[in-house]
């Protein structure tokens, strides 16, 4: 885990602090490869520079957000923001499903759209082929 994820974490209550902690460890056991960094205030894991997965503390929740999750055709994903970006809020670290996690992180890699170019391409996002 990234120092700064590390600090994240421990910068929150207890309940928050566990569910990102387990987040954080499954995270990184099961998106090998994936490049660990707090961006915009929060932990984001990227593959080749793409952010995939993060997580955040908001009001009353922990949230889980995949960049490309609308495109994982999975139950227990809800859409977030225009574009592919789909996520899950957990409250207790018991409501993560270690199953649905590891799922969501194998789509992760292979369902890539491509967020670190979306400037370039003026706010239009093309899917990564061969993934």
């Amino acid at each position: 885990m990234h120092p700064d994820t590390r600090k994240y974490n421990m910068a929150l209550e207890r309940g928050d602090r566990a569910i990102c902690s387990r987040l954080a460890k499954e995270i990184d056991l099961h998106l090998k490869g994936g490049e660990n960094r707090v961006w915009h205030a929060h932990p984001v894991w990227f593959l080749d520079g793409n952010p995939i997965v993060g997580y955040s503390k908001l009001k009353d929740c922990v949230r889980l957000l995949f960049w490309s999750g609308q495109s994982f055709g999975e139950e227990g994903l809800t859409r977030e923001g225009s574009f592919k970006a789909a996520e899950v809020r957990y409250t207790d670290v018991r409501q993560i499903r270690i199953g649905d996690l590891k799922r969501w992180l194998a789509k992760a890699r292979r369902i890539q759209w491509d967020y670190k170019n979306i400037v370039r391409r003026k706010g239009r996002l093309v899917r990564i082929p061969g993934r």
